[in-house]
């Protein structure tokens, strides 16, 4: 089967000032994050790789950019939502600005967590580290143990989220600054009986489809 995980479009425009942007802030898409999620659709149609499944996070960009990505692949069922697919808790880093935070918490501990995937300690971050791997591990068997040759799996949700599938499907001893997906980003992988083999991390729709491909 093929396995298809997509970070949300934009929540900011462009005279917006970007804040960190956790599970509880619930940020509606922008117009290029619309613009986001209809290229990923796109992207789908046109490599005729209409899922099976298409699964969601519960936070408004990722359950309307997945019904975006569904109504422009031809996708006719339900969107999945699945509270495992919800971004990370940032604590007391939620809605403030890096200048914010650095001021409060020193660049090194945004760097450590861009970086490095270390979450800051004392923050307030939540649910724990295990957790978020166990929700990543849970998901990925859920849709793997019914595959097929052909069949295909979409999931959208966040970046804080998709770092521990990377770690999962890349393998530990992947960098993990490669970990890092940015906004209406998209990455696959081949999953069969005895392998899980990762095509992309981390491209845009176009680049998407030039990999598969190839």
């Amino acid at each position: 089967m093929l396995l298809i995980l997509a970070r949300h479009g934009n929540t900011f425009g462009p005279e917006d000032t970007p804040v960190w942007v956790g599970a509880n802030e619930d940020l509606p898409l922008v117009d290029k994050g619309l613009e986001q999620s209809r290229a990923m659709g796109e992207a789908l149609r046109d490599l005729n790789q209409l899922p099976d499944r298409i699964l969601a996070g519960p936070l408004k960009r990722t359950r309307h950019g997945a019904r975006l990505v569904a109504e422009i692949c031809g996708f006719t069922g339900e969107v999945e939502i699945d509270e495992r697919l919800k971004e990370i808790d940032y604590g007391v880093w939620g809605g403030k600005s890096d200048a914010e935070i650095t001021e409060s918490w020193g660049e090194s501990a945004i760097t450590d967590w861009r970086e490095r995937s270390i979450a800051p300690t004392g923050a307030g971050w939540s649910p724990t580290v295990e957790t978020l791997k166990s929700n990543a591990r849970s998901v990925l068997d859920s849709v793997s143990r019914d595959r097929g040759e052909d069949k295909v799996v979409f999931i959208l949700t966040s970046n804080g989220v998709l770092r521990y599938y990377h770690e999962l499907l890349a393998g530990q001893d992947a960098s993990k600054e490669d970990a890092k997906v940015k906004t209406g980003h998209m990455g696959a992988v081949r999953i069969t009986a005895e392998s899980r083999e990762l095509l992309g991390w981390n491209l845009s729709p176009d680049a998407f489809v030039e990999a598969l491909r190839s």
